[in-house]
């Protein structure tokens, strides 16, 4: 039976969000991940961590102005001092938190800029933040985003995410593989995940259309979840999905598409 976390920057939005810790575990959830930590003190998350026996599984490096709206800055030459600097910043909080794990949001490709140097920007940031990584015990992610909810996001599908990470080299380094994202840009999505297991550090889901719970879209979950267990998956699968109306009236495909 697949693992999963709750991903706190989508689910229990009712509330606060240091108040969601104890949401998630009310309703069953052992583990969260949340896409930043920034904005809080470290000391604080990781209170509501142990005050609810909550395993943190995930969240994401520094990726700019995200109210700004944008998604990501290590594609961008113009952006690798700021790169860099969330390095540091990243590790410090995954250290407090007890993360193993990070994920790097490639972002949008500025206008103006080659394919090739986005390419060999976002390589070199991210062979740099692995092996910062790996001196810190720590995992990267890199995360294919479809292109229909962020027109321009430059690391859009499973083979182009392989492909960087062969150019980084590090053992340290997976593909962050989200169902809802893979279903929009490429399908395939049993093959796909049987065929780069051991390649995938992190699942994340929704379904499609709406991004809503599974269930109410497209996607055979019941299905998926019985092969993530013949395949052989072990690691987490965070649900990074927009409740239809509110997230506890929306957990019910937890019990209805497992049993299926």
């Amino acid at each position: 039976m697949p693992k999963f976390s709750a991903n706190l920057s989508m689910l229990f939005t009712e509330l606060p969000f240091l108040d969601r810790f104890a949401a998630a575990a009310r309703n069953g959830f052992t583990a969260v991940e949340f896409l930043f930590p920034y904005a809080f003190e470290a000391k604080d998350i990781r209170q509501r961590l142990d005050d609810n026996g909550l395993q943190l599984v995930l969240h994401n490096l520094p990726a700019g102005n995200w109210e700004a709206g944008e998604r990501g800055i290590a594609c961008d030459p113009a952006r690798t001092g700021e790169f860099r600097s969330g390095i540091a910043q990243a590790i410090e909080y995954a250290q407090a938190l007890g993360v193993g794990q990070l994920n790097c949001l490639a972002g949008k490709a500025p206008a103006g800029v080659s394919a090739e140097a986005l390419q060999g920007t976002l390589v070199d940031n991210l062979s740099r933040a692995a092996t910062a990584f790996k001196a810190a015990g720590l995992r990267l992610l890199i995360e294919p985003i479809n292109t229909f909810d962020i027109p321009g996001f430059f690391l859009s599908r499973t083979q182009q995410a392989l492909d960087i990470l062969d150019a980084v080299g590090a053992d340290n380094a997976y593909v962050q593989y989200d169902i809802y994202h893979a279903q929009r840009m490429e399908g395939e999505l049993a093959a796909t995940l049987q065929k780069h297991l051991a390649r995938i550090g992190h699942i994340q889901l929704a379904d499609n259309p709406g991004r809503n719970e599974p269930g109410t879209g497209e996607i055979n979950y019941a299905f998926l979840f019985a092969h993530l267990d013949r395949i052989g998956y072990t690691g987490w699968v965070g649900c990074e999905y927009k409740p239809a109306t509110t997230t506890e009236a929306g957990l019910g495909w937890r019990n209805t598409l497992l049993a299926a």
